[in-house]
Parts: structure tokens; C-alpha cells; sequence
């Protein structure tokens, strides 16, 4: 007879553990995704620079040695992600403020876009240095990309130090990206 109650209870029992991981996955925040590269060099790369409309033939390259020596973000971006519009406003504000900004654009199909990426950064004005084309999206899988924007915070020495999926306001800038940013500027 003892044995059936037990039996009763095993349905609590599952209900409680089933409610204890619920509210553990409810407490997550779903924009943090841990990433491999975190204090690992950011990857090798030799990407064509996005040209200005001014002058779209003046196709340059840029390498990981371009992006390395200072305390940076690297933004992946796209005209197709409405995300990444909401955020660029932003983004021209950090640059104004001396934050160095990379970009990575990230196009579905390069040859429909690529006017349209130059037309963005005209109107909406450039928040880069210089944005490198990931038309193959090699990068943007050695990164672990699999959406924009994300941005990835580098130190002095082109470590990745932290990945940020979604898009930079003032609330992320102030409470995760900016001290972190002013910390590794001392080291």
C-alpha cells in the first residue's frame, strides 16, 4: 500500500523539478550567447572594403592588421535588418564621441546590395572606420555570426574580449559595453 502513494507523488515530484527549470530558463537573458572566441584573437581575414558611392571602383583591402592596436568594436551589419537601422543612429553617436567602430556587412546577395549598402552609409552616415564585405561570410562563421547585428568588443591586442547579439542603445552601452571598454583601455 505504501508503494501506490509513492506512485502518486512521482507526477509532483515531475511537476516541481519541470517547474524549477522553467523559471531557471525564464531568468536567462536570451541576447546573451556565450561564444568560443571570448579572449581568443580576433580571426584572420582579407576582405574587400565596402567603397564609398563617390568612388566604387577604389576597391581596397583590409586584414585583421588593420583593426588591431586599439580598444574597438567590430559591428556586423545589413540593409536588410531593420535591427541594425534602429541601432546605427547609435552607433554615429558613439563615433562622435571618439568610440572606434568597425563594421562587417553582411549581405544576402552582394551584387543587389552593394548599391544599397553605399546608399545606407551616405544617408544614414558612417559610424566605421570602414566596413570589409563578408560576401562569402567566412568571417561572419569564424565569428559564429548567425544573424546582425551583433557586435564584438576587441582589446588592444585584437582579443576578443566580449559578443553582443542584438543591437547597441544607451542602456547596453552604459551598463555592458562602455565599462568594459574604459577597463580595457588601462590595461
Amino acid at each position: 500500500m505504501n508503494k501506490q502513494r509513492l506512485v502518486l507523488f512521482i507526477p509532483l515530484v515531475i511537476l516541481l523539478l519541470l517547474g524549477i527549470l522553467f523559471w531557471r530558463g525564464l531568468s536567462l537573458n536570451p541576447n546573451e550567447k556565450p561564444s568560443a572566441l571570448v579572449n581568443k584573437p580576433f580571426p584572420e581575414f582579407v576582405l574587400s572594403v565596402l567603397p564609398a558611392k563617390e568612388n566604387p571602383d577604389n576597391l581596397i583591402q583590409a586584414t585583421r592588421k588593420n583593426i588591431i592596436g586599439q580598444v574597438s568594436l567590430v559591428n556586423v551589419w545589413a540593409t536588410w535588418c531593420v535591427t541594425c537601422r534602429a541601432e546605427h543612429e547609435f552607433l554615429n553617436q558613439l563615433k562622435s564621441e571618439g568610440v572606434i567602430i568597425y563594421g562587417i556587412y553582411y549581405p544576402i546577395d552582394y551584387n543587389e546590395e552593394k548599391l544599397s549598402a553605399q546608399v545606407w552609409l551616405r544617408d544614414l552616415h558612417n559610424p566605421y572606420v570602414f566596413s570589409v564585405i563578408d560576401e562569402e561570410r567566412k568571417l561572419g562563421m569564424d565569428l559564429g555570426v548567425y544573424g546582425a547585428p551583433e557586435t564584438f568588443v576587441l582589446d588592444k591586442k585584437g582579443m576578443i574580449r566580449h559578443r553582443h547579439v542584438g543591437d547597441i542603445n544607451q542602456q547596453v552601452w552604459k551598463n555592458e559595453l562602455e565599462p568594459l571598454m574604459q577597463a580595457l583601455e588601462k590595461e
